[in-house]
């Protein structure tokens, strides 16, 4: 598998790992950021972007600190 050239592709296989690692379904993570599942799943498949607000929910709802999201990020990058 290569790694994937997008960001939003990045942050996509990021969030799901942490999500997944956490035992968290993609409705719990999207209750706790506050964003409706169908943007959850958007975000996760990496056919959206989040805006910034919504990266910070995202990483208070899997209770990663922003640094180490962003890491995670670029390291998949």
């Amino acid at each position: 598998m290569t790694a994937p050239d997008q960001p939003a592709e990045a942050l996509a296989t990021v969030l799901r790992r942490l999500r997944e690692a956490r035992g968290l379904s993609q409705e719990a993570t999207a209750h706790a950021a506050g964003v409706s599942l169908n943007t959850y799943s958007r975000i996760e498949r990496g056919h959206t972007t989040p805006n910034w607000a919504t990266v910070v929910a995202l990483a208070d709802a899997l209770e990663v600190p922003l640094a180490e999201l962003g890491a995670a990020v670029d390291a998949e990058r």
